[in-house]
């Protein structure tokens, strides 16, 4: 007979309590482990849908790039106030840094709190406050707001209901997932980041002729619907809905285990050593922030994610604008066109997230894979801005390629890595740690994601080559940090172990 205890009965989704046959044994692991695939991939996708209209509605925003005296003279008439003029790009980069500010303090708290609360509940809470702020953000357009604080504050709270969404989709996945092949199923999985730029930009881009307030609305319209599926469906954990853990390979528990089995398995299973001292610790308390950054590995790959994510930011909230302001073979785009190209980066961060998982995996060396990435991405953007502008062709096999080599360690490491480092020394993978090192790792790099998009702004007026050199720096910084465990793995792998 099927068994489960009152508390995960009544943290279980409603949906399941409404349809029975949805539970184990009349669904099997493998179907749940794909529901909560799917349902995660959806959650964050439709996060980061809500955070591409400000990189869409940039050029509209923004002032015009002058060409001749005539555009010079218009400049100050174009645009949304206070976001035109000469320093419009300024406000619109510093409008980007209220966002992730907000955004990556918010990660450490949103980490520290759902290693205590049903993340389920937290997600879903994350999703609505997060399509409601962006909603609002587009208000302004008709209620004609052109007060540079109150786009500030809305992109301060909405940062902080953003930074809800990572903690809590990666621990739940890294429950139901065991470690073979972790790489190339969460590349997979991570391919919701650039899904949801994907489906971002081609929706904001779509409603941006309608007016650029709906190029807010519709994103969180359509977040705020995805947190009412998660809300019904998502199931946390395995034990859950009866499944029992044994390291991170989880069976029947009824098809395994007596009741008297199971409950000293469960009993075993819900302690941990403590490699310093030899003490037993409790699983089901959170693991402290401090003793998080202690874990090894965590801080290289944190600060390695900073200048990683300083890169791919800059690319997800200027892109767009670049290559509206920037002429491809003699002719410039309009700001729907520009949009919608901007998507063919993030079809190659699709891609490179998923080869740098599957690499990874191969050779069991995740460091030595980013800094190949890392470093192959230098040359890659170097090309782009130097050949970007000769045809349409060698703009968009440029930009693939740039997407796929700066999105791939990014990837793998707010992914698969977080998930190694947060499960390691614990019993079956326990969120209770997952979601405190995904946090630190994720809101580390999101401090910065938040000085990319900011010092883009500013940098930008003393022309494009000063802001690729400042992303070339980064990538170069970010491979630095990763040497030392790179050696490591190399060490290991030629000593055979």
């Amino acid at each position: 007979m099927h068994q489960s205890n009152s508390k995960s009965l009544r943290n279980l989704a409603p949906a399941l309590n409404l349809f029975p046959n949805l539970k184990p044994p009349h669904k099997t692991l493998l179907f749940h482990q794909i529901c909560v695939l799917v349902i995660t991939f959806l959650a964050y996708a439709s996060f980061h849908a809500s955070r591409k209209p400000p990189s869409i509605v940039k050029s509209v925003l923004g002032p015009t790039v002058p060409t001749n005296l005539t555009q010079l003279q218009l400049l100050n008439n174009s645009g949304w106030p206070p976001f035109n003029g000469t320093r419009g790009t300024h406000r619109l980069g510093e409008v980007d840094l209220a966002f992730l500010t907000s955004y990556s303090i918010g990660m450490y708290l949103a980490g520290h709190v759902g290693d205590r609360i049903d993340l389920r509940l937290f997600l879903v809470f994350g999703m609505m406050g997060s399509g409601i702020l962006t909603i609002l953000f587009g208000l302004g357009y008709w209620l004609d707001v052109h007060v540079l604080g109150f786009f500030v504050g809305v992109q301060i709270v909405c940062g902080v209901f953003q930074s809800i969404g990572w903690p809590c989709v990666v621990a739940v996945v890294g429950n139901w997932l065991g470690e073979s092949k972790r790489g190339l199923i969460m590349g997979i999985w991570n391919s919701h980041t650039s899904v949801g730029n994907i489906i971002g930009s081609v929706v904001a881009s779509g409603a941006l002729e309608f007016g650029w307030g709906w190029s807010f609305v519709v994103p969180g319209v359509l977040i705020i619907l995805v947190g009412v599926l998660v809300f019904l469906f998502l199931v946390v954990s395995p034990e859950d809905i009866g499944f029992s853990r044994s390291g991170m390979d989880i069976e029947m528990s009824v098809e395994t285990n007596s009741a008297e089995d199971l409950q000293k398995v469960e009993s075993e299973e819900a302690k941990l050593i403590d490699p310093e001292n030899n003490s037993i610790l409790d699983s089901s308390s959170a693991i402290g922030f401090l003793e998080a950054w202690k874990i090894p590995g965590v801080a290289p790959f944190a600060f390695c994610l900073f200048f990683s994510k300083f890169v791919a930011y800059t690319f997800l909230y200027w892109l767009p604008f670049y290559i509206r302001h920037t002429a491809v073979a003699g002719v410039n785009l309009s700001h729907k066109t520009a949009g919608l190209l901007s998507t063919i980066f993030d079809i190659g961060g699709v891609l490179g997230g998923i080869t740098a998982g599957f690499i990874s995996d191969m050779i069991e060396a995740r460091a030595v894979t980013s800094i190949l990435f890392l470093f192959l991405s230098i040359p890659a953007l170097l090309l782009y801005r130097a050949f970007g502008s000769i045809s349409m062709f060698t703009n968009i096999t440029l930009m693939f390629l740039s997407g796929f080599l700066v999105n791939g360690p990014y990837s793998l490491i707010t992914t698969a890595v977080a998930a190694d480092l947060g499960t390691q020394g614990f019993s079956g993978g326990n969120s209770r740690a997952l979601a405190t090192v995904t946090a630190i790792i994720d809101g580390t790099g999101s401090v910065g994601a938040a000085l990319g998009p900011l010092l883009a702004g500013y940098v930008s007026t003393r022309g494009w080559n000063s802001v690729f050199f400042m992303l070339v720096l980064s990538i170069f910084f970010a491979g630095l940090f990763l040497i030392r465990v790179a050696r490591t793995e190399i060490r290991e792998k030629l000593s055979g172990k």
